[in-house]
């Protein structure tokens, strides 16, 4: 149990560093035009910039890494990182062969946050904006297919668990319906406050736990309950970090 705990807590540590199927940071990009033209966005040739400081004397491309990419319509953008740095970037290529770059602006505390990009004559300016988001998160195909992985992942972890511990197959039950509080919580509400996807997700690790041991009070002790959900989402967070860059292509 404490050698568990220990991987647990060491796990959560490191969190921000490992790709996985929680929620991630996203800037969301409206485009207003102060021009008399309004081309459309050549999203192949646009890029996010990383600076590492508000001059970008240190800098990179977003890139794309996993499902880490700047993503454009015709008349919008949103960029998906599994961390950002702290300041950031824009360069847009538009279909009528000109290119415009914007101002450094600071990387929000949050892991959804939304600006304004003004297209000017000879360049960008980008804006926050305290709007929210404007696709619900409920609403994304991510969303729906990480809730899909995390309980599939984790009810044949619960169920080797059971085996192995000589329980209840009806424990599975309160496994699903915990499983999918805790994620529709984190993706629909924690998402708007918190920054760190580690904070999430042992949120959705100690919800689980105090959600299977009310519903079996007397089937699952609080240690059990606990040691469950620990297995549960270690085992989820862990084949998360293969199974999302393997289906990066094929979310957006």
């Amino acid at each position: 149990m404490k050698k568990l705990l220990v991987f647990t807590l060491l796990l959560c540590a490191f969190a921000p560093l490992w790709a996985n199927v929680s929620p991630k940071p996203e800037m969301e990009f409206s485009f207003i035009y102060n021009t008399q033209n309004k081309p459309l966005i050549d999203a192949v040739h646009s890029e996010q910039i990383q600076c590492a400081d508000n001059q970008c004397l240190q800098s990179a491309p977003l890139g794309h890494y996993g499902i880490q990419k700047l993503y454009c319509g015709p008349g919008a953008c949103f960029s998906v990182a599994y961390e950002y740095d702290n300041f950031q970037k824009l360069i847009i290529s538009f279909a009528d062969g000109s290119k415009r770059e914007s101002n450094i602006f600071p990387a929000p505390d949050t892991l959804r946050s939304r600006f304004n990009v003004f297209v000017n004559e000879n360049g960008l300016t980008v804006e926050q904006t305290e709007a929210a988001p404007g696709t619900a998160s409920w609403a994304r195909t991510d969303a729906w297919i990480s809730l899909l992985i995390i309980l599939t992942l984790e009810i044949l972890a619960a169920a080797a668990y059971l085996v192995y511990t000589q329980k209840s197959f009806k424990i599975l039950y309160s496994v699903a319906l915990a499983n999918i509080l805790s994620t529709a919580a984190a993706w629909l509400i924690f998402v708007q406050f918190i920054k760190e996807t580690a904070l999430l997700w042992l949120f959705c690790l100690l919800a689980e736990a105090a959600i299977i041991r009310l519903m079996n009070p007397r089937k699952m002790p609080m240690t059990d309950a606990l040691t469950l959900s620990a297995v549960m989402n270690v085992t989820s967070y862990s084949l998360g970090v293969i199974i999302s860059f393997w289906l990066a292509p094929l979310i957006f």
